[in-house]
């Protein structure tokens, strides 16, 4: 292999998941392997982007789902080859399996995994912290405070996997994940070693005998990397000391270092020590209780479980999440921080300080709040009141992206997590069939989910026969993580690397369906006649029924006919059907008038309400003056 090397001299204000990727590729990684979701997304398009700038030979891939990412960047990694897996903290569930088993083995290349966590949560099921599932598998985990050290991470991360044959773990929250920063661009490095598999099953092959070999070596590689953390690593890991006399200490990881770091300097606090671990597992503990012994009072700032609390030999005096004065769920926003060291350091400090002014901001932009809806013109709109206009007494379970916001349109009652749309509608059904009753079941999914884990749900309704319908909502994109290609588009990031595109009917008709429409997701007349039919064959076969509702999204921005629409006012009677089972931004309620109308600020024209109004009260305008 030809080896690159490209010196680069110069700064560049990037994004988190930007800097994470610029290091990636310029740490000489081979292979990237990833499945998006938000706030990991934006992470490895860049690494395609600066692969492609650096002249960077790594294969850069989408993965159907997390498992199969990371058991691609596993497998290069046997081969000496440095890898890298990216995910959200969700993800990482769905990876656990190879991820446990990994972890027993002596890679050879260096592997990264970066998990991206979402403290809040801003855009998960859950706020799950990856850090438990370092701690749970027994990898090293980096915690970054910022872009630039997230970055810096990645090399030390890369090194560390070479030097004790294991996975690395880099964290980064949303907070990291979507600041900007200055950071320093580094030259390419080469390609470290040959890429050769060696034979050696004892190595590469998980057997029952081989863990009870492998599991106490990863017990001693846990202590070990422990002592590097204590004595190596005072980059990520050091004390800000107080100028005066400390009154209270502090133990920060990740981003609340830096908002406890701002909050202090602001408040002009100089009797408080604060001690930065970047490295939250394995725990340097001896750094830690030597820190915690020079205090009257140690606080413990971590998202989102108590991680560095929990490896602590004593607790005892520790303020922290254990015992209640850290809050045990949600963000730890900066003025959630500060309202915990005012009430600490007895401040007559009011918490959000700066809520006052926000609170006035608002008002002056007389912002109405909404609750999150379908974007103008998408397609899942007018599948969604298709189906529950066809079967308005049907259970409807749906899956992970944005058309869960279709609980808007009454038009999804469960969601657990990704493909557990398929797998809960057989539930419903077969609880419904041993209870002697009988109810439509009308399962939703997107094409992207579709893939990543609907396929083996749908194998087993086929299997079971189980009498569901499924509507895959295709819409030609993962558009909820930001609109990146799976294998139904069959688009790849590199430039000159081409994919194949999947067809999701023939996948359908392979897992045994034999019944498989495909329709235009904005004709609501025939999604309801499909949907009808679907359960009718469902019913009288006891098999699952397939109907592909498909169009583009509208991020997309596909050329479409233009249908201008208005309200007319004299058939509109208020009943806000139309707001209530179709939730378009562009379908307002004007209260005072008791009529619905058309906002010329969000609609998009694409007609697809025309046919919502039980009364006719939509319609297209025909012409001037009409």
């Amino acid at each position: 292999m030809t080896e690159v090397s490209r010196t680069v001299s110069t700064k560049a204000i990037l994004l988190g998941n930007e800097a994470i990727a610029r290091g990636i590729v310029e740490a000489g990684c081979l292979v990237a392997s990833a499945y998006p979701g938000t706030p990991s997304s934006e992470i490895l398009p860049a690494v395609a982007k600066f692969a492609d700038e650096l002249g960077s030979p790594m294969a850069v891939e989408w993965g159907v789902n997390e498992k199969v990412a990371f058991e691609v960047a596993a497998a290069a990694s046997f081969t000496g080859a440095r890898s890298c897996a990216v995910m959200k903290q969700v993800g990482l569930n769905v990876a656990a399996d190879p991820f446990m088993s990994a972890a027993h083995l002596q890679l050879k290349g260096g592997m990264l995994l970066v998990v991206a966590d979402d403290p809040g949560p801003h855009s998960s099921q859950t706020e799950q912290d990856s850090r438990y599932f370092a701690m749970f598998a027994k990898v090293p985990c980096f915690d970054p405070c910022s872009a630039a050290e997230a970055k810096e991470m990645v090399f030390d991360a890369f090194d560390l996997s070479e030097r004790f044959g294991i996975i690395t773990m880099l964290r980064p929250s949303v907070r990291v994940d979507h600041c900007r920063q200055d950071v320093e661009l580094r030259e390419l490095r080469p390609p470290k070693g040959q890429v050769k598999f060696d034979k050696e099953p004892s190595r590469w092959v998980c057997l029952p005998a081989s863990v009870k070999v492998n599991h106490p070596r990863l017990n001693a590689k846990v202590e070990e990397i422990r002592a590097a953390f204590e004595a190596e690593f005072g980059k990520y890991n050091y004390e800000v000391p107080s100028k005066k006399k400390s009154v209270l200490g502090i133990v920060a990881s990740g981003v609340c270092f830096s908002v406890v770091s701002d909050i202090l300097k602001g408040w002009g606090r100089e009797d408080v020590s604060v001690l930065k671990i970047g490295t939250p597992h394995p725990l340097p503990v001896k750094m830690v209780t030597d820190f915690i012994s020079r205090h009257p009072k140690v606080l413990f700032l971590e998202e989102t479980y108590p991680v560095m609390e929990m490896q602590l030999p004593d607790r005892t005096g520790i303020l922290g999440r254990w015992n209640g004065i850290v809050p045990g769920a949600g963000e730890l926003l900066p003025e959630v921080i500060a309202d915990i060291l005012a009430k600490i350091l007895g401040m007559d400090h009011p918490a959000g300080e700066g809520s006052p002014l926000l609170r006035e901001a608002l008002e002056g932009l007389k912002i109405t709040p909404r609750k999150p809806m379908l974007c103008p013109g998408c397609p899942h709109r007018a599948s969604y009141f298709s189906i529950r206009q066809a079967l308005p007494n049907a259970v409807n379970p749906s899956d992970i992206g944005c058309y869960t916001l279709g609980v808007n349109q009454k038009a999804v009652d469960a969601v657990m997590d990704m493909g557990a749309s398929v797998t809960m509608g057989s539930g419903f059904w077969l609880a419904h069939k041993a209870a002697g009753t009988e109810r439509p079941i009308v399962s939703t999914i997107g094409d992207s989910t579709f893939f990543h884990m609907g396929i083996p749900g749908l194998v087993s309704a086929v299997y079971n026969r189980h009498a569901i319908v499924l509507g895959i909502l295709d819409n030609s994109t993962t558009a909820m993580t930001g609109g990146q290609a799976n294998p139904a588009v069959g688009d790849k990031l590199r430039k000159g690397d081409e994919g194949r595109k999947v067809d999701i009917e023939a996948v359908c008709r392979g897992c045994g369906v034999s019944f498989v429409r495909t329709i235009e997701a904005y004709d609501v007349a025939a999604g309801k006649e499909a949907v009808k039919e679907a359960w009718e064959h469902a019913k009288s076969r006891s098999e699952p029924a397939v109907i592909i509702f498909r169009h583009p999204c509208m991020l997309l921005r596909p050329q479409q006919p233009v249908v201008q629409v208005k309200v007319d006012p004299e058939k509109c009677i208020g009943c806000k059907f139309c707001i209530n089972f179709f939730n378009c931004p562009g379908l307002v309620f004007d209260e005072k008038l008791g009529k619905a109308y058309i906002d010329d600020r969000f609609c998009v024209s694409c007609g697809g309400c025309i046919s919502v109004c039980p009364r006719g009260a939509i319609g297209e305008v025909s012409g001037e003056g009409d």
